[in-house]
This record gives structure tokens, sequence and C-alpha cells, in this order.
């Protein structure tokens, strides 16, 4: 008898897949310099920012961008942010959000494209690789060489490369914490807080960890933009497009003049996967990895330049307007193709909360007071019968100048009130105090009045600049008797 014939079990699913080195090729055209302006823009702002100075006067920092967390404050050119303002950097954070869905539905992922700190970051060390390893086939080479002393130098430079430009990264960032050049000095000369030396660390490691080698994979695996950007987008957004209608079918030059008319006119040289950041092939469709640089349309456009074939075989163009194209019918301007009722919306939105904030900043009040109830005990009786309450008044001088200021009571007939370290004078409804330029000044007050009354008598602090009686600013508060009489 014949043996059974052995079972084929099918190879095993596989989960994990060993990333493919991506070797992007160097490429000009409009898109890619545009690329050069943008990063060279954004790192500018990013590394020349905290050296930007700033005159707000002697009591207050001349760092024009400062996040200042010893005295809880955030500055920004002419603009002071104080905690108990953090609306407005909510406010900014909606702004973002809001721009984000403005460019992407209407160019798409150009934020990704162009402007990501991935993307810009990324496209810094891949510079730095064309720089020291040469262009894309002389990087595979050396990728699939056997370590040798010369392989070993070239990474060892550049890695070293990537760690001072990490360390750049890191150390830029910290300086809007911090005076810049008080901070760098302090920094090299080992005086500098613990945690900047952490902080510059860490984002060294991330910065060369992200930019340096995982690159790509953030784009695709880690961030969630591109599952997201797709809410963002229809028929009418501007997006990179391989049009396969008149590419398809691929032959080269040689086998279309055998058979003309029988191919398109993509002659499958791969330039468009060569020059892209993230190694996909436009040509298969929308996906996730194409993060819209359009490289790849300067890659083509310069094929088809040689060839002797119109240009925008890849090209930004919408849904609605491929589709137009593709049935030879006109299709829509880029201008008409932007501004849309959608993105005007968008755009309406945007710059209503921006106006409103610029409002609101401008027209906010640069003296404010709380006053606080002390709970333990609420009152006292004192040895002439009166009964006192006390509060903790709190008064913010937001204006870059210390102001001479008198805290008064307003209401609570037969009241007398005097600051917690003086002495009591009978009959006194107000007294002076000096609250430092840019500081909140916190005042132990003592109100007293007599016995009989309302159980529950309100009252108001009134503080009034010297000479200024338009920007004085007021505070409810509550009197608070043991029993009182009606």
């Amino acid at each position: 008898m014949n043996a059974p014939s052995p079972v084929l079990q099918p190879p095993p699913e596989k989960l994990y897949e060993a990333r493919k080195a991506v070797h992007n090729k160097r490429i000009d055209g409009s898109f890619r310099r545009f690329k050069w302006l943008v990063m060279t823009v954004t790192l500018g702002i990013y590394y020349g920012t905290p050296w930007i100075r700033w005159d707000r006067g002697p009591y207050a920092p001349d760092q024009a961008v400062l996040v200042d967390i010893a005295n809880r404050r955030f500055y920004m050119f002419g603009i002071e942010i104080w905690p108990h303002e953090f609306y407005y950097v909510a406010g900014l954070l909606i702004m973002a959000g809001i721009g984000l869905f403005l460019v992407t539905s209407a160019v798409g992922r150009a934020w990704c494209g162009y402007t990501c700190p991935q993307t810009v970051w990324t496209d810094l060390f891949q510079h730095v690789d064309r720089f020291v390893d040469g262009d894309r086939n002389a990087r595979m080479r050396l990728d699939a060489a056997p370590w040798t002393w010369g392989k070993f130098t070239r990474r060892a430079f550049k890695w070293t490369v990537y760690l001072i430009i990490g360390f750049w990264t890191g150390g830029a960032w910290i300086m809007y914490f911090a005076d810049a050049p008080t901070l760098v000095r302090d920094f090299w000369a080992g005086e500098a807080a613990p945690a900047a030396y952490i902080a510059v660390a860490i984002l060294t490691f991330t910065t060369v960890a992200l930019g340096g080698f995982m690159r790509e994979q953030v784009c695709i695996y880690m961030c969630p933009w591109p599952r997201i950007q797709t809410a963002m987008m229809d028929e009418k957004s501007l997006t990179v497009t391989y049009k396969d209608w008149r590419g398809e079918p691929r032959g080269s030059v040689k086998k279309a003049e055998k058979n003309p008319g029988a191919f398109g006119d993509c002659i499958d040289c791969t330039q468009c996967v060569q020059v892209c950041p993230t190694g996909i092939d436009i040509r298969e469709g929308p996906q996730i990895g194409c993060i819209t640089c359009a490289l790849c349309i300067d890659a083509c456009d310069k094929v088809m330049d040689q060839i002797g074939r119109p240009r925008g075989l890849i090209d930004y163009v919408t849904l609605e307007g491929a589709e137009r194209e593709r049935a030879g019918q006109e299709t829509p301007s880029t201008l008409r193709t932007i501004f849309r009722p959608r993105t005007i919306a968008y755009f309406m939105i945007w710059g209503g909360i921006g106006l409103a904030m610029l409002f609101a900043v401008g027209t906010r009040d640069r003296l404010t007071v709380n006053a606080i109830q002390e709970r333990n005990p609420i009152y006292v009786q004192l040895s002439d019968g009166d009964v006192r309450n006390s509060f903790e008044v709190k008064i913010r001088n937001m204006e870059n100048r210390p102001r001479e200021m008198t805290l008064s009571l307003e209401g609570l007939e037969d009241g007398e009130m005097w600051a917690g370290s003086g002495s009591h004078e009978q009959g006194l409804r107000e007294f002076s105090v000096t609250v430092p330029a840019d500081q909140l000044l916190n005042t132990h007050v003592f109100v007293a009045a007599p016995y009989q009354g309302e159980q529950r008598e309100e009252f108001r602090f009134v503080v009034t600049p010297e000479g200024d009686a338009e920007a004085a600013a007021s505070e409810d508060a509550v009197f608070e008797r043991p029993g009182g009489t009606q």
C-alpha cells in the first residue's frame, strides 16, 4: 500500500515584517525647492526665536517668547498670559486644530508633507545621509556592504552629526523656559538646574530616534492624523494623484515606439518611488504612507520632459477634477477648488476665534482683585462687642511697573477695615498698598462691624490705583455675624 500523502500546512501568517530602509533619491523641482524653503524657515524660527529680545521695561524679562514656569507667566512678544488666563492657550490650541482642518480640507496632508516637525527633522537627517554616504545607490551599497573600518568611520561620523542635531534641538527647547543667554552660560558651566540636563538628554534621544532612525515609521504607524484626515477631506480636496487612465498600461519608450497607442505615458522608471521619503508607490493609489510632499510630481515631470510627453501624469488634483479630466471635461481652477464654502467656513471660524482673542487681550483689565473669606473661624467677637471677619485679598497688578493702590470698603455701614500686619484704628475704611510690577500681592485683611445687623451682609472690596480711578477693580464679599437681627 502506498503511504498517505503528508498534509501540507500553510505557512504561518506573518504578524511582523522587518523595516526596509528607505533611501530616497535627490531630486530638484518646484516642490523640492518649496520644501527647502519651509525647512529653512521653520528650523530658523525654532532655533532662533529664544534669542529674540523684546523690551518690556525694567520689571519683566526681555525674551520675546518665554514660558516662565517659576513666575507662572507666558510671554509672546507684547502679549503676557497669566495662569488664570489659560483659556487663551486653549483658544490657540483650538485655532491650531481648526487650522489643520482648513489646510487638510483644502490641500490634503500638506501639513504632513511640509511643516510637521517629524517631516522637517526627517528631511534634515536625510540630507545628512546624502552628504555623508552619497545619493540613493551609494547608500544602498553601503548598507549592504560588510562592516569595515571605512564603513564604521562613516557611520560614526554620521551618527555624531545626528547627535549634534538632536543636542541642538533639545538645547533650543529648554531656552524657551528660561533666559537663553543666561541658561547657555549656566548650562556649559555646569550650574544649570538638573531638569535642564535631563530635558536635553531626553530630547536629544527622541530627536535622533524619531528623525534619524524611525522616520517614515512614525508617519505610517505612530501618527494618528493619517487615520483622521479622511474625515476632513472630500471630493474637492487637492491631493497628490497618479492619473492611471493616462499612465496605464505601463511600457518603456521603446515598446511604445514599436506599438503606438498600446501603452500609457508611464514608462515604469520608478523615479516617483525612488524620491519618496516614505518609500511608497503613488501609482498604487491613495495610501496612509503618502504625506503629499509632491516630490514624486517633481520626479515624474522631469521624466516627462525628457521623453517629450506632457507633464501632470502625477499631479495635485481633486477627486472631482480627476473624474472630469478622465471624461475629457474641463477641470475647475485651483483657486475655485481651494476657496469653496467648506474652506471658507473653516477660515471664518478660525479667524473669528483669533479676532475674539485679540480683542479680549487688548481690552482685558490690568488690575484684578479677589477676596477669600477665612472659614476657621468664620467670625470673632472683639472685646468692644464688634464682630470681626478675616479675608485673604489678592491684588493682581498686570502692568510692568509697581503701582500704589488704595484698598477700601464699599457698603457695610459702620464697618472698619485694617491690614492683618497693621494695627486696628477706629473708623478706618481704607489703607494703601504697593503692588510690585507684574505680581500678585496677597494681603491679610480684617473687617469689623457692629454685632447688631444682618447675619449675612454683602459689601465690596475696591482697589483704586493712585491717579487712575477709572482703572479701579472690585470684588463682592459677605460679612458674617453670629445670629444677627433682621
